[in-house]
């Protein structure tokens, strides 16, 4: 039987092989419902599409296995948003959280944090970018490698990912650190009891929030809650809200 790892290296060579996929084209035929539910989850997650989000084939979003996604990150950092991985979709646009029906845009703009909301539709344009880091606001993850499901990782990937988030906070000095998901906190930190919250450790000087998971399929969040907690670090990051 083959290893995670074993199937992952398999992954990326075919990856290498296929080479960047096409974003253009439609989903049709038997993903049709499919594109329908992902419009209705973004609905639903306080997205105001205006228009269809991008779609991707099967094969185009498979050929994204193994990508790696830029972190959002600029001088005058004050809040770190920290996610487990990316998906595959997010690979695909090159925009972090940007699966149709994820919350963390829409928290980002409900707790004033973004003036606007973020349009995902399209990949994150330079300007959006320049904006948020202007803002003071990074985003990054413990792993930067796309994969269907988190769970897809290692547990030693996101150990060593742990060490690769104290260099960065070392290298940006954000004055908080945001960790979207309690589970991945846990393994990272070797803290089996933490719970979420301001944690007692710290990064450096920066203090460690532990907040929810955006993803649409976290049923133990609405956008409503997590802009509370946005709303929080970002008054303790000393971040300006609109």
């Amino acid at each position: 039987m083959s290893t995670k790892r074993e199937k992952r290296n398999m992954a990326e060579t075919e990856h290498k092989r296929a080479g960047p996929a096409p974003l253009d084209r439609l989903i049709i035929g038997s993903r049709g419902q499919k594109v329908k539910d992902e419009i209705q989850m973004a609905w639903s997650a306080g997205s105001r599409l205006r228009s269809l989000p991008m779609r991707f084939t099967r094969a185009e979003l498979e050929a994204c296995v193994g990508r790696s996604v830029p972190d959002l990150a600029g001088k005058g950092m004050r809040l770190l948003f920290v996610g487990i991985n990316p998906g595959l979709w997010t690979a695909a646009t090159q925009t972090h959280f940007a699966y149709p029906g994820n919350r963390f845009y829409p928290a980002l703009h409900r707790s004033r944090i973004t003036p606007e909301l973020v349009d995902v539709k399209v990949p994150m344009s330079d300007e959006v970018r320049r904006d948020l880091i202007r803002k003071g606001v990074g985003i990054t993850n413990f792993v930067n490698r796309a994969t269907a499901r988190a769970d897809e990782l290692e547990k030693a990937e996101i150990i060593e990912g742990a060490k690769r988030l104290v260099e960065f906070v070392d290298r940006w000095q954000p004055r908080v650190v945001a960790i979207l998901g309690i589970t991945a906190y846990r393994i990272a930190f070797a803290d089996r009891k933490a719970k979420r919250g301001l944690q007692t450790s710290r990064i450096g000087q920066a203090e460690i929030h532990v907040l929810g998971n955006p993803s649409g399929l976290n049923a133990h969040e609405t956008v409503d809650s997590l802009a509370v907690a946005f709303s929080d670090v970002a008054r303790r990051s000393g971040l300006e809200t609109a």
